[in-house]
Formats: C-alpha cells, sequence, structure tokens
C-alpha cells in the first residue's frame, strides 16, 4: 500500500483479503497506514499456504525502496489502486 504522493510504502499479509484493506482505506484502527494515510492497493500476491505468505512478507519487507518499486513496476506500472479491481 502507498499515500496519495507515493512517498511511502507499507508491506504486509492479511488472511482478510479486501476487509482488511477496507480498514486501512477507512483508517480504522491506529497504525501506520493511518499515521501515513495509506489508502491505495498498488501490489498483492496471494499464497494458499499462510507461512509461504508470511516468508514473502519478511523478504518483501528486507528489500530497499527501489527493489519495491520495481516489484510493484511488474504488476502495476502506472501504480493505479487495485482496490478498485475488487
Amino acid at each position: 500500500m502507498t499515500n496519495r504522493h507515493h512517498t511511502v510504502l507499507y508491506t504486509g499479509m492479511t488472511g482478510w483479503g479486501v476487509y482488511r484493506i477496507l480498514q486501512h482505506v477507512r483508517q480504522e484502527k491506529p497504525g501506520f497506514t493511518k499515521k501515513y494515510n495509506l489508502d491505495k492497493l498498488v501490489y498483492y500476491e496471494e499464497y494458499s499456504e499462510v507461512m509461504d505468505a508470511i516468508n514473502r512478507e519478511k523478504q518483501i519487507k528486507r528489500w530497499n525502496r527501489k527493489k519495491k518499486e520495481a516489484l510493484i513496476a511488474t504488476k502495476n506500472p502506472e501504480w493505479k489502486n487495485l482496490l478498485l479491481n475488487f
């Protein structure tokens, strides 16, 4: 997720899918996404196994911003809000 100006990137995983993303967008809970107004889903991956998702999240969190931007560009080069596709 990111904000309107793409200045902050957030990586997280959830088993709640769109519901959890909407909580971020609506700023229903305090935390990082609310603090930095992150309301735009620009990249996601789906996994059938929870541990695979957790491991991937940890991997991406270790990356620098440039590498994260390159990953986003592979599926969403225009950084469109993918939440609108659900």
